[in-house]
């Protein structure tokens, strides 16, 4: 009797005894990178704006949002002093991305019918409130790397915050900078002086 409790014992463990909804590493994970454009309280500030209390808000702003991937323990990743950011082993399907600036709710971006191993490309978000607004929803990308001369369509498409968003078929050799926090076309905040 005790050798067949001994054998159900392994048997049971070999099956991978482990709960069903135990978050693991995706097997082909995503990548999604872009940059916060900023964060809209809702409410205007009285106090005098220049371009340098401007930038110092926002690069204050960015180094303290924190950024994570809903029922996704394993991503990596984070938002830079410019807003750029970076997520790497996001699983694939119905991730859904949530920021939260220092005070102020947490905002949520889904995404639907993302494929595994895609590059999620997300331009200029508004954090407005507890939604991500996409500023520029053109510039938007799913990319799939492929033996293609150059990016072409692959016929099937993704949903990011509500917009229609075709997945294209890119060049191995054009997606080099998936694992790269992008660079906001204006560079971000200015790096800001300090006296020592």
């Amino acid at each position: 009797m005790r050798h067949l409790a001994l054998v159900a014992l392994l048997i049971a463990a070999a099956c991978g005894g482990s709960e069903p909804n135990t978050p693991r590493v995706s097997k082909d994970p995503i990548s999604v990178r872009g940059w916060i454009l900023d964060v809209d309280s809702g409410g205007e500030s009285t106090r005098y704006k220049t371009v340098e209390t401007e930038a110092a808000r926002r690069a204050a702003l960015f180094q303290a949002t924190n950024i994570w991937v809903d029922n996704a323990p394993y991503v990596s990743g984070g938002v830079a002093q410019t807003g750029a950011f970076l997520l790497l082993d996001v699983p694939p399907g119905t991730p859904v991305i949530e920021l939260t600036p220092p005070n102020s709710p947490t905002a949520r971006l889904r995404m639907e019918n993302i494929p595994g191993n895609a590059d999620v490309f997300l331009p200029a978000l508004i954090l407005r409130n507890d939604m991500v607004v996409l500023a520029d929803p053109a510039a938007v990308k799913v990319r799939l790397a492929a033996h293609v001369a150059k990016e072409t369509p692959s016929g099937t498409f993704a949903t990011i915050g509500g917009q229609r968003i075709p997945i294209m078929n890119t060049p191995i050799a054009d997606m080099v900078d998936r694992h790269d926090y992008p660079t906001p076309p204006n560079g971000g905040p200015a790096p800001l002086a300090t006296v020592k």
